[in-house]
């Protein structure tokens, strides 16, 4: 079993080579392999980390030790810390995919030519894929899920602050494929967090058929530079709720605070905060209180500046920025229009939402607003592949090729076309 460590790897583009040609030799004989299969392997990784929580949590502590010499802000350690609970949300996650269909296979459309040749669309593997991602161990695990129920070999990067927690669970996520007879290097875990070794794997189009990052806007825009083969990406997570001159305003409160503060550190968390001038004075003092109760710091335009207690002025700067912790902007706006341009100008096309009890607004912000999710009356939190039905997701994509919002099973699928004929000619 081979499990990473930090040391120095001195050929770092021989390595890298040798990783992605054992994915690629594992994604042949996942293609192979059968439904069942991958499913009892999900259900022994559950098995295995319930059973060996101790040593999981043991390997997060290190992590968690370690933290304050990356730098990391409480958001940033929230989303690294593990916990019993977390443990058994990740192996109850594991389960859920095993009840998804798989995917591979599945006839997407059929047809039976005039000359009697069969024609089916069928779902494929993408074959391996590099997925990168920086301080939330759990990934580790809902990627590894995802790629092999898909029938995709992965090659795993984590971030050096979840170096520990992620060799706990590729230790365990191994073993289960040698339990259950499935190639173990259909998972990797890659041996060092050198950054040049990011590069190296960058380059190998030839071997690994997609590549996905998940992480800061740095990381992101790096890998979509240097990339050589297609990559499914989000640069930013601006997400904005829209607060109507229609809206339940209790509502509104419930969930503003839930989109904010729920999780702060994460891409589906709301960052801005537009309410229609017509409700401003009745509903954003409540909002500041609100906000005060959560310790959310408030950065507020001219006009809602005086509304709200305890707020500083919001730069231009602030609209634009992904904060990932508790800071929140928020702006007045004459009108549903107005909101609309806002949002246009300053989104990062992830996730906004308006609250609002009228059904032509809510119609028209879904049609005017252009990212992967539009939420009407809930919170951005729901943007996300386990709370859409898909189990866990790889990631949210802002793209609109190959892949959008939350990606799942079919999501790390193509397909291909089977022909059946009976000695059929072309003339």
């Amino acid at each position: 079993m081979n499990v990473a460590t930090t040391a120095a790897i001195p050929d770092l583009k021989s390595y890298t080579r040798e990783v992605a040609e054992r994915a690629q030799q594992a994604a042949r004989g996942l293609a192979l392999a059968s439904g069942g299969q991958k499913d009892d392997w999900l259900r022994r990784s559950a098995e295995l980390i319930r059973t060996r929580g101790d040593e999981i949590l043991a390997a997060n502590e290190q992590d968690i030790a370690q933290a304050p010499e990356y730098g990391l802000n409480a958001a940033a350690v929230d989303r690294l810390r593990l916990t019993p609970e977390r443990l058994e949300g990740i192996a109850t996650a594991l389960e859920e995919v095993v009840a998804l269909p798989n995917p591979v296979g599945e006839v997407i459309d059929s047809n039976i030519r005039p000359n009697g040749l069969e024609v089916l669309k069928v779902r494929v593997p993408l074959g391996v894929v590099f997925f990168i991602y920086e301080s939330r161990p759990n990934v580790t695990v809902d990627a590894a899920a995802l790629c092999v129920k898909s029938g995709n070999a992965v090659i795993l990067r984590g971030g050096k602050e979840a170096f520990h927690s992620n060799q706990a669970f590729y230790a365990i996520l191994q073993e289960a494929l040698s339990d259950v007879g499935l190639p173990e290097q259909a998972v990797q875990l890659v041996e060092t967090t050198d950054r040049d070794a990011v590069g190296h794997f960058l380059r190998q189009s030839d071997k690994i058929s997609v590549t996905i990052p998940r992480g800061g806007k740095a990381l992101i825009e790096r890998v979509a530079a240097e990339a050589t083969m297609p990559v499914i990406k989000h640069y930013d997570g601006n997400c904005h709720v829209y607060v109507d001159t229609a809206a339940d305003l209790d509502a509104a409160l419930r969930i503003v605070i839930n989109s904010k503060c729920h999780r702060p550190g994460v891409c589906n968390a709301a960052e801005s905060l537009l309410v229609h001038r017509e409700v401003a004075e009745t509903f954003l003092p409540k909002m500041a209180a609100k906000f005060a109760e959560q310790g959310v710091e408030m950065r507020c335009c001219e006009r809602s500046l005086p509304l709200m207690p305890g707020a500083v002025p919001a730069t231009r700067e602030d609209f634009a920025d992904e904060f990932l912790d508790l800071i929140i902007s928020i702006k007045v706006v004459d009108d549903l229009q107005a909101a609309i341009d806002h949002i246009e100008e300053f989104s990062s096309r992830h996730t906004e939402a308006i609250v609002t009890n009228d059904l032509a607004a809510s119609r028209r912000f879904c049609a005017a607003v252009d990212s992967a999710a539009v939420i009407v009356n809930a919170s951005t939190r729901f943007n996300d592949g386990g709370q859409f039905g898909l189990g866990a997701e790889i990631g949210i994509s802002t793209d609109k090729f190959h892949a959008r919002g939350p990606c799942g099973l079919r999501e790390l699928t193509s397909y291909k076309y089977l022909v059946q004929g009976a000695g059929q000619i072309r003339e």
